[in-house]
């Protein structure tokens, strides 16, 4: 029997035919499999035909290829009649109709399919069609064959490489689910001409198009895509099911060897990114909830396993995931994971990832600690390049005007928080599960992040043509973890010109202490200009606020902050000068978060909430609050302090007053930013920051504050 399957053997299914019933994870997970098909047979099979993005011939089409391709491993697996019957019936239906149906009507700029209104869903129906017909192929009749290969594989493949052949090559994440699909399904029917396109492109130089080129050319050298986390777990499904036919296929390609182990680099990018309950950053657009137990990362987890290395951190990964990929890689891990079953929660380190194809547009940098009770502290400071990639068409832009973005997470929760994306997935009557026309007016606008906004208007004036022309500058990292110099960490980098006449620098550090519950985060947000702007500090958080220490008035009749970019979307709740430094308390959850600011004369703090200007009510209500300042050179200097336990079932409250009283600043030139940060029992710390561009651990700094001469070696001291 010459012919096998795609993804896994006719022995390598036998052998997984042993754990069917097994209480394990491999076991529990082809029970989890066979539950879903089984339920959803009984509904029957049907064909539907044209219908609203997202509606429901959307979701049918999209839960069809779902369920053949679980029919069809399946039927390997367990020798049910009944899954085969299944996975060939709704073959041949499909096949019967397809070459006669006219091209959907696209809802956007991208090519409209003859089942769904985009290529990019009939590229994932062709993928995963193709894996279950390999699967089967071997009990069809040469009539069968014949109708699926010639009236719906063929007819599905020169659309996609013929008729859309100036998108077949494009190298972008669509790009990427083009070829693999065109490459599974040309392997599936043993076309190896259009394989040859699917791994080469089309002109065969591995370079204008083609897996190889996607694989070359569409990540950093640190593995990382410019679109962040949410779009590059998207691409990880095609790239690991088309690395795996390839490398059964045809292993003299060397597939996972490619470019220094791309597949595995490109893999653990986007791994550790996560934070510690497993949801991936919304950097860009993106949802708020994606995580690590998408089936992209997922498949990652357990071909890396298999493929390159078998280590603690992914066994941590499957651990999390409660499911592993019913292949037979998925065996190996689950076998694993039973040898240690007590390895701890997945911690990747503290690690920086370089932006653009040759690692030169910027970045983003982690900060992580572990404390003695487990819980994971995170600190996410983003600078890379416009999340942009518009070669394609318009509706591939996704990137957000939010350079030197923050996130902050502990006690199980991301305490700082971005938007996420503005989109109703696949809810059809909001706007068809499209992206809602809120996503360009606030959620891409630079006030819905947690980075400072000048003059209220977003970075590089809220034009994606400008934004691609700029990103981010490291600075300074200063990297550890327990057993070094894990009680201070640090990150630095610079934004220029992203404002006409404005530069800016930020500077985050993880500081463990004894004196503070949980690492103490200071960020210290440099504004550098010669002239006078207003300058808005957001803060977007979760909770209640609990407490103040200025005074301030809140407003009977609500009016929006402002006109344009994003600041019509936001009702001014009250307001309250401030001078000196401020604290505002809230309760999220059952810890306590403080911010201790800085402030000039005529500071001011500005309470907030989204929902204005909303006539369909498609965003979500969420606070937030932000400081204002009218300056020129201009240093926000804040700490976020993290602090005692409310628990309501028993009416507890512990320590919902902070250690930090005040944060002054002593100096802010382009030699350094020292501040002094006093705490409620009389002592301070100084923090002392070099600005000096190229600095590193061996540079020294000499400043003078109030007369005194402060000396430090490297990028940051704390006295």
């Amino acid at each position: 029997m010459s012919y096998q399957p795609l993804l896994i053997s006719y022995q390598q299914a036998a052998d997984l035919r042993q754990h069917v019933g097994a209480d394990s994870l491999i076991g529990r997970s082809i029970a989890e499999e066979i539950q879903a098909l089984e339920a959803y047979m009984p509904i029957g099979i049907e064909i539907p035909g044209h219908g609203e993005a997202g509606g429901y011939e959307h979701n049918r089409h999209k839960q069809n290829y779902i369920h053949l391709d679980l029919a069809g491993r399946l039927y390997l697996i367990t020798g049910e009649q009944r899954y085969l019957d299944y996975a060939t019936t709704m073959l041949v239906e499909y096949a019967k109709v397809y070459k006669h149906r006219d091209l959907n009507i696209s809802r956007d700029t991208n090519k409209p399919g003859r089942l769904f209104h985009q290529t990019l869903n009939e590229n994932m129906w062709m993928l995963y069609s193709s894996c279950a017909y390999s699967c089967i192929r071997h009990e069809l009749t040469e009539d069968q064959q014949q109708l699926i290969e010639n009236d719906l594989f063929k007819v599905m493949l020169e659309m996609f490489v013929v008729t859309y052949a100036e998108n077949f090559d494009i190298i972008h994440n669509h790009g990427l689910w083009s070829v693999a699909s065109a490459g599974i399904c040309a392997y599936a029917i043993n076309d190896q001409a259009t394989v040859d396109k699917a791994l080469y492109g089309l002109k065969g130089d591995s370079v204008s198009g083609g897996f190889i080129a996607q694989l070359t050319q569409l990540f950093s050298p640190d593995g990382y895509y410019m679109e962040g986390p949410y779009y590059h777990r998207f691409s990880l499904r095609p790239i690991f099911l088309f690395a795996e036919a390839i490398e059964r296929r045809q292993p003299e390609v060397g597939i996972y060897k490619l470019k220094n182990e791309v597949i595995k680099t490109t893999a653990y990018a986007v791994m550790s990114t996560a934070f510690p309950d497993g949801t991936l950053p919304a950097l860009n657009d993106s949802s708020r909830t994606m995580d690590i137990k998408d089936l992209g990362i997922l498949l990652a987890t357990n071909i890396c396993f298999e493929r390159y290395e078998q280590n603690e951190t992914l066994l941590a990964m499957a651990k999390h995931q409660d499911h592993v990929w019913v292949h037979n890689t998925g065996a190996t891990l689950s076998n694993a994971l039973e040898n240690n079953a007590e390895v701890p929660n997945f911690n990747w380190g503290s690690l920086s990832l370089t932006d653009g194809a040759a690692g030169e547009c910027g970045g983003v940098t982690i900060l992580r600690h572990r404390d003695a009770k487990s819980d994971d502290s995170m600190a996410l400071l983003w600078y890379g390049q416009h999340g942009s990639d518009a070669k394609l068409h318009s509706a591939l832009d996704h990137g957000h005007f939010d350079g030197l973005h923050l996130s902050l997470f502990n006690n199980n929760q991301e305490f700082i928080n971005d938007y996420g994306y503005g989109r109703w997935v696949n809810i059809e009557p909001k706007f068809g599960g499209r992206y809602i026309p809120e996503n360009k007016s606030y959620c891409k606008q630079t006030v819905a992040h947690n980075t400072v906004v000048v003059d209220q208007t977003s970075q590089n004036q809220g034009v994606t043509a400008i934004a691609q022309q700029h990103n981010g500058e490291k600075h300074f990292t200063i990297l550890g973890n327990q057993s070094d110099n894990g009680k201070l960490q640090a990150m630095s980098a610079f934004a220029r010109d992203y404002y006409t006449g404005v530069d800016q620098q930020r500077t985050v550090i993880m500081l463990e202490s004894e004196e503070f519950e949980k690492p103490l985060i200071i960020d210290l947000f440099r504004m550098i200009s010669e002239e006078e702007h207003t300058y808005d500090y957001p803060v977007h958080y979760k909770g209640q606020i609990i407490r103040t220490d200025f005074e301030y008035q809140t407003h009977k009749s609500l009016n929006t902050l402002g006109d344009a970019h994003g600041y019509q979307h936001l009702w001014n709740l009250g307001q309250g000068k401030v001078e000196g430094s401020s604290l505002t308390t809230w309760l999220m959850g059952d810890s306590y978060y403080s911010l201790i600011s800085s402030a000039n004369a005529d500071s001011e703090v500005i309470f907030s909430r989204t929902g204005a200007n909303d006539p369909d009510f498609n965003l979500r209500n969420e606070p937030m609050f932000m400081l204002r300042q009218k300056a020129a050179d201009h240093l926000f200097a804040n700490v976020y302090e993290t602090h005692g336990y409310f628990n309501e079932s028993v009416e507890a409250s512990l320590n919902a007053r902070g250690q930090v009283d005040s944060v002054e600043v002593l100096l802010n030139d382009q030699v350094a930013s020292v501040i002094s940060i006093n705490l409620v029992n009389d002592k301070k710390l100084t923090v002392c920051v070099s600005n000096v561009v190229g600095v590193d651990e061996n540079t020294t700094s000499d400043v003078t504050v109030d007369g005194q001469s402060i000396s430090w070696k490297g990028p940051v001291v704390i006295k």
